[in-house]
């Protein structure tokens, strides 16, 4: 009689359990379903984005248009051939200015901030300041870049509305970012790189070049073209910095337009909402060939390195 009931209690427990069971894989194929629905949505989004910018952008592109200076005035008429120059032209010189400074920020706080860790002092509390001050300026909107590169480069220092100005402002802009990526990447190489270095007799110095900045390169590169994709993509920073210019600039002190710029001068003051599209489209196929440029130099210096 016993043996019956504890086998019945067995029996209830394993239903139990496989109803459990049951439920469990139940909610997590909702799950696993609606995450693909929002995945899958947001591609959707994305596609139809693209599609109807490039579809409709397409009908004004040909050579004159890539080759052609835009028209002065509101006549929206003309190319795009001076703001393609221009943004080239403000991606040099920006990533020129915020590359070393993040990357050499990065190897500081990765490299020699650590032996700081749970001291008290000056340097300590730099460190600290450090970053709490990239941490808050990641998060802040770009205009607020634009109005300090104004007020600081252009009237302060007077370099008046020019690439220097716009390329300093968006220095500061994407400088959080790419200090950020660069951790990341320093972060990723194993300690063992460095110990394994430094006993072979090499300098603290000689171990971050040789061994520890070319196992992290993917990862700042990563870092460095998304930047420039921000720069490519921005406006507010360079709207009160860059000056607008139709004109190709002549030096560091011109002013200029670049292709996002000119976008939005397109769609605010003229009515050439086509010509706006076609350069849309021009700058998605640029930042489409930046990701896909991410992606393959990633996978290049992966294998590279890990010896795949």
């Amino acid at each position: 009689m016993i043996k019956n009931i504890e086998l019945s209690r067995k029996k209830i427990t394993a239903i139990d359990s496989a109803k459990q069971l049951r439920r469990r894989e139940l909610s997590q194929k909702i799950a696993f379903a609606l995450i693909w629905l929002a995945g899958l949505f947001a591609v959707a989004v994305l596609l139809l984005i693209i599609y109807y910018v490039v579809s409709n952008g397409f009908k004004v592109i040909d050579l004159e248009f890539l080759t052609t200076r835009p028209a002065g005035g509101v006549s929206g008429k003309g190319g795009i051939s001076t703001t393609i120059v221009t943004t080239l032209y403000l991606v040099i010189l920006t990533i020129a200015i915020a590359a070393p400074l993040g990357i050499g920020t990065a190897i500081y706080m990765v490299e020699y901030a650590v032996e700081l860790s749970g001291k008290k002092g000056f340097l300590t509390a730099l460190v600290n300041l450090i970053r709490t001050s990239v941490e808050i300026l990641a998060g802040v909107p770009s205009i607020i870049f634009g109005l300090f590169g104004f007020a600081v480069f252009v009237s302060y220092m007077k370099l008046k509305f020019s690439l220097l100005s716009a390329g300093l402002s968006g220095a500061c802009l994407v400088l959080p970012l790419i200090i950020r990526t660069t951790e990341e990447a320093l972060l990723t190489v194993p300690q063992s790189y460095r110990e394994g270095s430094l006993a072979l007799g090499t300098t603290k110095w000689q171990t971050i070049f040789s061994v520890i900045l070319p196992s992290a390169l993917p990862g700042i590169i990563t870092g460095i073209v998304l930047s420039v994709g921000r720069v490519i993509a921005e406006t507010a920073v360079f709207w009160v910095t860059l000056g607008g210019s139709y004109r190709l600039p002549k030096n560091l002190l011109s002013s200029g337009r670049t292709m996002a710029l000119h976008v939005y001068m397109l769609a605010s003051e003229t009515r050439a909402f086509d010509k706006a599209l076609g350069t849309s489209a021009i700058l998605i196929l640029i930042i489409i060939g930046l990701n896909l440029a991410i992606n393959i130099t990633s996978r290049h210096f992966y294998k590279r390195f890990s010896g795949k």
